[in-house]
């Protein structure tokens, strides 16, 4: 798989029936190695390791109802009292991050209400914050620390 833009994270990787697994702390399972699986793995890790994000606070793709249609969101870092802080979309290494991409989360994001949201393809991170006072995206250097205080 392709090197990513982040730290070098030790990923736990098998092969079963010719096909490639990786393993998911969050699901606690192997799932199918796909492009977006890597980037989606690295941005699990980048969150538990350094933004500090207790595990029972991550959930990926799950699905939900928005505007009556079925969706299913990459991952969100809840807090403790069940608020979203950071909504996260990750697409495969490939994938150009367009406009397209910013109006996916930024529509996912009217049912969570996420502090925070972060794109990435694993070669480039964009991170925003909403300001809700105001209806505007703010763009950020960096997501800030996920742990409780």
């Amino acid at each position: 798989m392709q090197k990513l833009a982040f730290q070098a994270y030790s990923l736990i990787t098998k092969n079963s029936e010719n096909k490639r697994y990786i393993f998911d702390p969050i699901r606690k399972k192997f799932v199918i190695l796909s492009p977006e699986e890597w980037v989606r793995q690295h941005v699990i890790r980048f969150l538990l390791d350094e933004k500090k994000a207790p595990k029972s606070w991550v959930n990926v793709e799950k699905q939900f109802t928005l505007a009556g249609l079925q969706k299913r969101f990459d991952i969100i870092v809840f807090s403790a009292d069940g608020s979203a802080q950071v909504l996260i979309e990750c697409k495969a290494p490939g994938v150009s991050i367009t406009q397209d991409a910013f109006d996916q989360v930024a529509r996912y994001n009217m049912n969570f209400n996420a502090q925070y949201m972060m794109i990435t393809n694993g070669l480039n991170h964009y991170y925003c914050r909403f300001d809700y006072e105001n209806q505007q995206y703010h763009f950020c250097k960096d997501l800030p620390m996920l742990n409780p205080m």
